[in-house]
């Protein structure tokens, strides 16, 4: 049973409204079906968006921040709990330990360290947990491609390229992740 969702997001909002209505849905939906949010814990870009809609929507937000980014992403002071930790490491860590399925939303380079980071553990056995992709307005399309480019060229195996669910729908997601629920650890022959 999922009980909370760990969502990587940007600390900027980009420049389409898409972006931040998703968040708020994803945000709101997750509420509004007795889960809670984990994530970043800044109050600022797509963070702050999706924060706000869950906490909003009665739900529990529990924000993982490192101490060096508490200003620079300007730690949200209305959590049901935010942790300080002392490395992105540690955010990291605590961000999974905390969570039962993982979802990323459009954002740069932290969003894609977050997400690859959890699906390499799971690639490594690490964890069972479920990992989504919110593929709003086509953002990740290229990115799929380069997975799939990674594939053909014999680089990524194809169970592995299929260990995570894209959807474009929050609703759908959702149901997909739950569905999955945690697997079985991975064993010695599948670690490629």
């Amino acid at each position: 049973m999922m009980k909370r969702i760990c969502i990587f997001c940007g600390a900027n909002a980009g420049v389409r409204a898409v972006f931040s209505e998703a968040a708020t849905s994803l945000g709101a939906m997750i509420a509004l079906q007795s889960m809670g949010v984990v994530y970043g814990g800044g109050n600022v870009g797509l963070m702050g968006v999706l924060a706000d809609a869950a906490l909003a929507a009665g739900g529990e937000v529990i924000g993982v921040i490192p101490r060096s980014l508490v200003e620079r992403e300007l730690a949200h002071s209305d959590l049901s709990a935010l942790y300080v930790v002392n490395s992105m490491h540690e955010r990291k860590a605590l961000m999974a330990d905390l969570s039962d399925a993982f979802i990323a939303l459009p954002g740069g380079f932290g969003t894609l360290d977050e997400f690859f980071e959890v699906l390499t553990w799971a690639q490594l056995g690490i964890h069972g947990k479920p990992c989504g992709l919110l593929n709003v307005d086509g953002y990740f399309d290229h990115l799929l491609a380069f997975l799939d480019r990674a594939v053909s060229e014999g680089l990524l195996l194809s169970h592995n390229r299929n260990m995570f669910t894209v959807d474009s729908d929050e609703r759908r997601l959702l149901a997909s992740l739950r569905s999955r629920g945690t697997r079985s650890i991975v064993t010695a022959g599948d670690l490629r």
